[in-house]
């Protein structure tokens, strides 16, 4: 499935529409107030689904996933130079970036879940995502 992420163009927050290959609205993202990154995800009908916050650490970034109200994991970013990497101990998932920090694949071991690329040239930030089910080794 492809998703398609755009930053809402008003916003004094982080504020996103996600996208699905029809162009209807999946969910919608919201930058929560506070000392910590804080977004807060919801249905097109307006129910909390779930949420991303950054939990303080001396060694390494880490952002609490809850879905539900109830705690599904936790994003750990690891210490690199140049290219940011993240796991998702969850399912023991692996995000690595590019120097920018851009674009970035989610790996399963070494089979290829997604690729995120950032749309250049949009007036807000805007990412794609695709599915693997379409990708082989080679496009990696």
């Amino acid at each position: 499935m492809k998703m398609l992420f755009r930053q809402r163009l008003f916003s004094w927050l982080d504020s996103y529409d996600v996208y699905g290959e029809d162009g209807s609205v999946l969910f919608v993202v919201k930058g929560a107030l506070g000392w910590k990154h804080c977004l807060k995800i919801f249905t097109p009908d307006g129910r909390e689904a779930g949420m991303v916050r950054e939990r303080w650490t001396w060694w390494k970034p880490r952002f609490d996933l809850t879905a539900g109200g109830r705690a599904a994991g936790c994003i750990t970013k690891e210490i690199t130079f140049l290219r940011p990497r993240f796991t998702l101990d969850f399912r023991h998932w692996e995000i690595t970036g590019d120097w920018l920090g851009w674009n970035c694949r989610i790996m399963d071991g070494s089979a290829c879940v997604a690729v995120i690329t950032k749309r250049l040239w949009k007036l807000t930030d805007t990412w794609r995502s695709m599915s693997s089910t379409r990708m082989t080794c080679r496009e990696r």
